[in-house]
């Protein structure tokens, strides 16, 4: 794939956007993007300050009152414009998606880009049905409806492992309701959702709208959390910052929203589609090379598949191409950086210990010992209390465990803190739907794992967090529902007064 611009020169005024322009931060201190692929120089920035998130905030309360009272319509119609920007520029987007991230260009260009492109799309449409309760005389004697109002100047953390399509599950959702943003977008990987606030412009949406402030999590991102004029948090991230996001959010009687870890279960019975969850385990437990918090994880499988299972997926895992992400033929790129393998290749040395790595667990050399690459990985022989079980790798690891009842399968399922996500194998539709109703997570997917669809809702339980991005129901977090009531009686001395002063007339 060819570079069509250079990310230097498309950034030579700044990693900051700020009130319709990009700018430099202020904060004295830089950060290098890096190529994880190469471990090259990408772009050097200097990060956001306290005064520049200030500043960013100020610019979307100026622009909340106009935006805010514009017509759904009116809203809608930016959108639109907006997703129509998005395609036209959309070999840029995925470019530098992959070049930020390590992605598999195919990635990129198939899921990242168009999955955003699609989310636009449906909260252009979506902006025009802020329904409530329709109106009613419920008392008999008033007339009353609900309003679903913008709540103001929304402060959002997106994370480094979908910059692009968590950026437009933050912004959307907001300013489609009418409100108005400040992102902070992780360090590592700036480029998109800078590029994402660029296209906002040029598709006629007012400076202010979208701002993205690209600074270090305890200074920029805290203070952004704390800000007084910032309504609500949104967060995606790890529990343990989701946990110091509320702790600030609290103090300012913040509305929050958290999308946090997760530990999949991928939950196999004794009758599935051998080939078929052999193959969706490879591919839910490898997408993003293993960094999506709702990738599988957790292999549980009946134990009379167990070890066929084993065996097909450590196949199919050896098959999987490593290399260029730029190379239309590569399946698995590096992770986003190499602190981030060696956190991998940390969990996996460790778990050597006390089970079986059955194919994997190694950085591979030759020309791809520069990147930050670790080869496919499968664990069998664990214990479910160990370290690999329970705590979240976040790279391209999968472990598998054997049950023998349907209730100790998914009772193995809901051990762990964590709720986002899981999956259920199974030709029987009792069995299941009886997966579906009892694993604690907010999706559960039945012979698929990992589709997801801008229709329909995406947040988890427990650790996991509250809240939904995506679909309708995100709007229950951007928008304020009020209670009008009108009397119909034009009575002064209303029959109710009696219960504070005076009787019955």
């Amino acid at each position: 794939m060819v570079n069509r611009f250079q990310v230097k020169d498309r950034f030579a005024d700044g990693a900051q956007y700020i009130d319709g322009r990009l700018r430099s931060g202020t904060s004295g201190q830089s950060h290098t993007v890096v190529d994880p692929a190469t471990g090259e120089e990408v772009l050097t920035y200097e990060l956001a300050s306290t005064a520049d998130v200030d500043e960013a905030v100020a610019a979307a309360k100026r622009a909340f009152p106009a935006w805010s009272a514009a017509t759904p319509g009116e809203r809608s119609d930016a959108l639109h414009r907006l997703a129509a920007v998005l395609a036209e520029q959309a070999e840029d987007f995925a470019y530098a998606e992959s070049l930020q991230c390590g992605k598999p260009i195919k990635l990129s260009t198939e899921f990242d880009v168009p999955g955003t492109i699609d989310n636009t799309a449906f909260f252009a449409g979506a902006a025009r049905h802020l329904q409530g309760q329709a109106a009613a005389e419920y008392s008999g004697d008033h007339t009353s409806y609900v309003r679903r109002e913008a709540i103001g100047v929304v402060g959002s953390i997106a994370p480094w492992n979908y910059p692009l399509q968590m950026a437009a599950w933050k912004i959307l959702p907001a300013i489609a309701a009418g409100n108005t943003i400040v992102l902070k977008p992780a360090e590592l990987t700036p480029l998109t959702s800078l590029m994402f606030a660029q296209a906002a412009k040029d598709a006629g949406l007012p400076d202010g709208v979208v701002n993205i402030v690209t600074g270090a999590g305890r200074d920029a991102g805290e203070h952004l959390v704390g800000h007084p004029d910032v309504v609500m948090t949104s967060f995606t991230g790890s529990t343990a910052v989701g946990k110091r996001v509320a702790e600030i959010a609290t103090a300012t009687v913040k509305r929050l929203h958290l999308e946090l870890g997760g530990k999949a279960p991928f939950l196999v019975f004794d009758d599935a589609d051998l080939e078929a969850a052999a193959h969706g385990a490879v591919a839910a437990s490898l997408i993003n090379t293993g960094q999506d918090c709702t990738a599988a994880t957790r292999a549980y499988v009946q134990r009379p598949l167990h070890e066929a299972f084993v065996s097909r997926v450590a196949e199919l895992m050896e098959t999987v191409r490593l290399g260029d992400p730029f190379d239309p033929a590569t399946d698995l790129g590096p992770l986003v950086s190499h602190a981030q393998r060696d956190r991998v290749a940390g969990f996996v040395e460790r778990a050597r210990g006390y089970a079986t790595v059955v194919t994997g667990g190694e950085v591979p050399g030759g020309e791809l010992a520069e990147g930050a690459y670790y080869r496919p990985t499968l664990v069998s022989g664990a214990a479910q209390d160990s370290e690999v079980v329970q705590s979240e790798i976040f790279g391209p690891v999968l472990v598998v465990l054997p049950f023998d009842t349907d209730d100790e399968g998914i009772a193995l399922a809901n051990d762990t803190p964590y709720g986002l996500a899981a999956s259920a194998w199974s030709r029987d539709v009792y069995r299941a739907g009886r997966a579906t109703r009892e694993i604690k997570a907010g999706c559960v997917w039945v012979n698929d794992h990992i589709p997801i669809i801008s229709e329909m809702p995406h947040g988890g339980y427990k650790a996991s967090g509250f809240g939904k991005d995506m679909s309708a129901y995100s709007f229950e977090e951007y928008t304020q529902v009020k209670h009008v009531m009108y009397d119909n009686t034009a009575v002064a001395a209303k029959d109710w007064h009696r219960t504070v002063f005076g009787d019955r007339t």
